[in-house]
């Protein structure tokens, strides 16, 4: 892609090829992506960051869709991020989550964009805050991060969501993953989706439960428990609202801009330890680690030595 100021205003203008290829370029150049992202960081700080996560069959994507669809029905330009698992074979998205959002990919005011882990531990790929950077630039409102609820993924969205929406379903189990995959920490609102199901007012008295139990956290605001059937689009508008309720309270209580710095401060750590990271292990490091390996596998030198000796210690 070339870095023009046409492509760049472009971008801005929100045309949707233009904020395609500069997606695809950052994805798969990542020693230069930061021409384009410098280019376009002025133009950042507006959009409302929504994480989506939860534990697969959840019903995230239909949740997705119908926000998406309330959303612009509101007026606001929406950008949505669906983190898929990695296919083993392709390397790229395995779900594609646009096949499923049928409804809002249609819309004008809308941009989807399908995203593989690229064997990221927590389910976010690398790329994720520098896609959100390129949407909040071409003028989105609102952008919407549906991930992979698996392990750590939940940490990620939390780091990079101003909102985070945690979605389970009322099938036994969820409860109990819900406390050990630590997303009674990082919720700010709760789904119970398809509750039509059997089982959904237990789960729904077992959370309400636990988050009483909860040391408050440092917001100290009640987090609530929505129902909904996603499918039917039963209970989203609902979810909207609160969503909404919770942006507000982030904003006049200041907690919104400390979210912001944090995020910001995060990002910049990333930043440095790729950039270390990539300098560090160049061709004359990786030959001395190379010849070391017999050394260390023979008990003749261990990796704590050799990691000193390759930082000059």
């Amino acid at each position: 892609m070339n870095l023009t100021k046409e492509n760049i205003e472009k971008i801005i203008g929100g045309d949707k090829r233009t904020i395609s290829r500069a997606i695809s370029y950052i994805e798969n150049n990542q020693d230069n992506k930061h021409l384009v992202l410098k280019s376009l960081y002025s133009y950042t700080g507006n959009a409302y960051k929504i994480g989506i996560t939860g534990p697969p069959g959840a019903g995230k994507s239909t949740i997705t869709d119908c926000l998406v669809t309330l959303l612009v029905k509101d007026g606001y330009k929406v950008g949505v991020i669906a983190v898929d698992p990695t296919s083993p074979f392709t390397g790229g998205a395995l779900l594609g989550d646009r096949v499923r959002m049928t409804d809002s990919s249609l819309l004008e005011n809308v941009f989807i964009r399908s995203m593989a882990t690229r064997g990221s531990l927590g389910g976010l790929c690398r790329s994720v805050n520098d896609v959100c950077s390129i949407l909040d630039a071409s003028g989105k409102d609102f952008i919407i991060m549906e991930t992979v609820g698996v392990g750590q993924s939940e940490l990620d969205v939390a780091e990079t969501a101003d909102t985070t929406v945690v979605a389970l379903v009322p099938e036994s189990g969820d409860s109990i993953q819900a406390m050990k995959a630590g997303l009674m920490e990082i919720a700010d609102i709760f789904v119970i989706n398809k509750s039509d199901r059997q089982g959904a007012d237990e789960i729904i008295t077992g959370l309400k439960n636990m988050l009483h139990l909860r040391m408050p956290g440092e917001h100290n605001r009640e987090i609530s428990v929505i129902k909904t059937i996603a499918s039917r689009n039963t209970g989203t508008a609902e979810l909207l609202d609160e969503i909404l309720s919770h942006k507000k309270y982030l904003e006049t209580s200041g907690f919104l801009l400390k979210k912001r710095r944090s995020q910001i401060e995060n990002e910049i750590i990333e930043i440095v330890e790729i950039g270390l990271r990539n300098n560090f292990w160049n061709e004359k490091n990786r030959e001395i680690l190379k010849q070391n390996i017999d050394k260390i596998l023979n008990k003749e030198t261990d990796p704590y030595t050799l990691s000193e000796k390759l930082f000059g210690l």
